[in-house]
């Protein structure tokens, strides 16, 4: 059994202060995917993870305190990976990947078009770019398990309120095309497999209006699997229980 998580945490530093390791003593992922981690290398507290049991892999951003993802895993990786090879989107640390066992894990953090239209273009650009970039990869790399946060909504069962936010960045026709799109290509979203209609399955909440509180979510964060991997998914899972965080980590179990 091989348990992995991934969990945007919204500044790794601020989440620690509010009880990460309490999640991670709890959860025992086996591999946590990061996203948005605003940190550099000097600022991560490698020492105290590799102190629970992990070995540490991470990419930041260039600018401090802005995106980055990183990797915890109990096994040593055969192969560590960081970034797509373009410049504008490696320079936000948006992709690290790793290699355990017979598996390559992805954690990735897509951009966000939500503060306009230069950000909204530049996701675009970004999506169309990392299907080439998945399409090559999964060649050398067949057993790709791709988590992180997508920024988009697949289907309205996945957002509280599907006509209000009907032209929301992160719900926009286009954007959901490329998710079906992405699926279509060879994948597998490993919660909607297990739990096809299962409604009110949300992964970040805005601070705002008690948003959380009422449940008032979008479910943007996935664990997406090779389709041919998906006879291994034992069980997937949203835990919106654990707040260090405006998102909530997301679990799938492999066979």
């Amino acid at each position: 059994m091989l348990k992995i998580a991934t969990y945007n945490v919204n500044g790794i530093r601020s989440a620690i202060r509010k009880g990460l390791f309490d999640w991670i003593a709890y959860s025992k992922p086996d591999v946590v995917c990061f996203q948005e981690v605003k940190a550099n290398l000097s600022k991560i507290p490698v020492l105290a993870l590799e102190a629970e049991g992990y070995h540490s892999n991470w990419y930041p951003a260039w600018k401090e305190g802005y995106s980055g993802v990183g990797i915890l895993s109990k096994v040593k990786p055969e192969v560590v990976k960081s970034g797509i090879g373009i410049e504008k989107y490696d320079r936000e640390g948006r992709v690290i990947q790793i290699k355990i066992h017979d598996l390559s894990i992805l954690s990735v953090y897509h951009p966000s078009g939500s503060s306009g239209e230069d950000r909204q273009r530049f996701k675009f650009e970004w999506l169309a770019d990392f299907q080439l970039y998945i399409n090559n990869l999964k060649q050398a790399h067949p057993n790709l398990i791709i988590a992180g946060d997508f920024n988009i909504c697949h289907r309205a069962i996945d957002i509280h309120d599907p006509v209000r936010n009907a032209g929301s960045s992160g719900f926009l026709p286009e954007e959901r095309d490329w998710m079906s799109h992405f699926l279509n290509s060879g994948f597998t979203d490993s919660f909607r497999y297990l739990y096809p209609e299962k409604s009110g399955q949300y992964t970040w909440w805005t601070y705002r209006a008690n948003a959380r509180e009422n449940n008032k979510g979008w479910r943007i964060d996935y664990i997406m699997v090779a389709e041919h991997l998906r006879h291994r998914i034992k069980e997937a899972s949203i835990l919106p229980g654990f707040k260090q965080s405006d998102h909530c980590p997301v679990i799938l179990e492999l066979t």
